[in-house]
């Protein structure tokens, strides 16, 4: 089968590489859908097309009175997509059942083709913390039905919220499995942390491929990037089953890029690179369920944002890589040096780190999230006491601006401060220390570094240096090296997060399992391995 083909079969692409068919297919739509007169005027005047809904739905950035709504349009999935050149008109609904008898929003959207026909509705008038239904129309074809969920209203009283958060799923490495089980889980959201994507050269003898792809470089190419990986049923169904926050990494771009600099700047001018980083962030933008104060700005976008959920939780959502200074020292592992020592060095830029910091003194909930992307604790591979050497390209390699965010939390005594990271493909869990220098410092927060979903391929349960980079980092609790997905519970009392694994990725059907539970007590920034129901057991005894 040639995939470059004008036309895609698309069927038989489904078919051989695994893919839902009747998933993507929405067959178990019950057809009650309410069309008025100005879209079937509309509908009637438009290019008729073969099913459009073949790379899913999602919603996004729940509120508590609404929820963005996501789909795109795409018959010919790999090759551009398949519309012809003019708006579409997408009918969509939202219901409190499945069955669609109890509508409370409907509308109408046009997909346009200068958004690669995406459509993103910000429903708005729903109630806070209630479970919805959703789905689209085009023509006479219906879209899978997705449900989602609203935020509990500001303020509010909330128990309990679960969880679950994930990056880094190159798709030639490995089959989905890990999405196949979090579709599975009781959760309220799930929080992507970057690399949805990778834009180099693809080529797979675990996935069913034909052909090599290049790495890419245009806006079609991007789009064809997402379609590939949107396609997989695994990834529809995680979307299809709850509300997504997302945020890129570097690979949506280019990998470790920095700023307005590329990883190769010989190969790639800046003048080439930032008209590549504007197609590639507009591509993100098109297959994200993001609200329009996302639309690409000429090479920018505006992606770091806030979300409550009561007062329970806030979310801050970081950008570590549009505003950065470049790595130091040539990027990579490195002893540190003057360079990267610089306390005006910046990985969030000024602006979203004043943003960060005045959100973190404002807020009002119990615990306060970082939801970004490199690893935020000192990682130090070398073994000979006194010395380091750290990558330059995560928080280790700008360690003023680490140092900022310490300070600000120990000296505003700030409680209860989590970080959540993706990016190294590997399962961590780190206490940040307010000065690492000093191992008897205080804990000012936690990290939680969650696996990738397949980057890397099949995993193991540690590497052969683990023990050494445990003794030589004490504030890392726990590291493994599986592939997988990260669950989190938080009440008002504790957070837990469970590491969940599966042993490959090179085959579909892997099993999942709970690989280790770490708790933290309201107020303690301290982990102790064991889940909350241990606790109260008495299995773990809390400082």
């Amino acid at each position: 089968m040639d995939l470059s083909s004008d036309k895609l079969n698309r069927r038989g692409f489904l078919k051989k590489s695994g893919i839902g068919v009747g998933m993507a297919l929405g067959a178990t739509l019950i057809p009650s859908f309410a069309m008025n007169a100005a879209a079937e005027t509309s509908q009637s005047q438009s290019n008729n097309i073969d099913y459009p809904f073949t790379l899913g739905i999602a919603s996004g950035d729940p509120l508590p009175d609404g929820v963005v709504l996501w789909t795109r349009l795409a018959p010919d999935p790999l090759n551009g997509g398949g519309m012809p050149n003019n708006p579409f008109p997408v009918q969509w609904e939202v219901a409190i059942d499945e069955n669609f008898s109890k509508v409370v929003k409907r509308g109408t959207e046009l997909s346009k083709p200068q958004f690669g026909h995406s459509v993103h509705v910000e429903v708005d008038g729903l109630q806070p913390a209630t479970w919805y239904y959703y789905r689209f129309k085009s023509q006479s074809d219906f879209s899978p039905t997705g449900r989602t969920k609203t935020a509990p209203a500001f303020n509010s009283q909330v128990d309990e919220l679960k969880f679950a958060f994930a990056s880094c799923q190159n798709w030639p490495v490995g089959f989905y499995t890990a999405y196949q089980h979090m579709a599975k889980e009781d959760l309220d959201l799930v929080v992507h942390l970057g690399d949805y994507i990778y834009e180099g050269k693809h080529d797979s003898s675990i996935r069913p491929m034909d052909q090599v792809y290049p790495e890419i470089y245009s806006l079609e190419e991007y789009r064809n990037r997402y379609a590939l990986y949107k396609l997989d049923s695994d990834l529809q169904a995680a979307h299809a089953n709850f509300p997504w926050i997302v945020t890129f990494d570097d690979h949506e771009v280019d990998n470790n890029y920095a700023g307005d600099i590329p990883q190769d700047p010989p190969k790639q001018p800046k003048k080439e690179f930032m008209a590549r980083r504007a197609v590639a962030y507009q591509a993100y933008y098109e297959h994200m369920p993001l609200r329009r104060t996302s639309v690409v700005n000429g090479s920018d976008i505006q992606l770091y944002r806030r979300l409550s959920f009561g007062n329970l939780v806030d979310f801050n959502v970081l950008d570590t890589r549009q505003y950065r200074d470049d790595q130091a020292n040539g990027d990579g592992w490195k002893v540190p040096t003057p360079e990267s020592d610089n306390p005006s060095r910046t990985l969030l830029g000024e602006q979203q780190e004043q943003w960060l910091l005045s959100g973190l003194a404002a807020s009002q909930a119990k615990w306060k999230v970082l939801a970004q992307q490199v690893f935020f604790a000192r990682r130090d591979y070398d073994f000979d006491p006194g010395e380091l050497y750290v990558s330059m390209d995560a928080w280790d390699g700008y360690p003023g601006a680490r140092q900022r965010i310490l300070d600000f939390l120990a000296a505003q005594n700030i409680q209860n401060t989590v970080v959540l990271t993706g990016d190294v493909h590997t399962n961590w869990a780190n206490e940040v220390k307010a000065d690492f220098d000093d191992p008897n410092s205080k804990n000012v927060a936690v990290e939680f570094v969650g696996t990738s979903i397949t980057s890397n391929g099949d995993g193991s349960d540690v590497n052969s240096n683990t023990p050494q980079i445990l003794a030589e980092n004490p504030h890392i609790k726990f590291f493994n090296n599986h592939r997988g997905y990260v669950r989190c519970t938080l009440t008002q009392d504790a957070w837990q997060t469970d590491y969940m694994v599966v042993p490959y990725v090179s085959r579909p059907g892997a099993p999942i399992s709970k690989r280790a539970s770490f708790v933290v007590e309201d107020g303690t920034s301290v982990l102790h391995e064991g889940t909350r129901e241990t606790a109260a057991a008495g299995s773990v005894s809390f400082a």
